[in-house]
């Protein structure tokens, strides 16, 4: 007996298999999988960005000076 993996829905919680039955996965319903897309596209999920002593030396160079060509 082949027995599935049961995973939790990220947005619900409920418990659906992880298989290729499943076309949804990792969500257990088209429902919930709009509702992810909707929280990303809304713009309430963010990923963390951390800085470094780097990032402050180098967002100098990133400042527009109007005296200064690209070109």
């Amino acid at each position: 007996m082949e027995t599935k993996t049961l995973i939790a829905c990220p947005t619900c919680g409920k418990k659906s298999p992880w298989s290729t039955e499943n076309k949804d996965r990792p969500f257990c319903s088209s429902r919930c999988k709009l509702i992810d897309l909707g929280e990303w596209a809304s713009e309430s999920y963010t990923i963390p960005q951390q800085t470094s002593d780097e990032d402050e030396i180098f967002s100098e160079d990133l400042v527009a000076n109007p005296n200064k060509s690209f070109l």
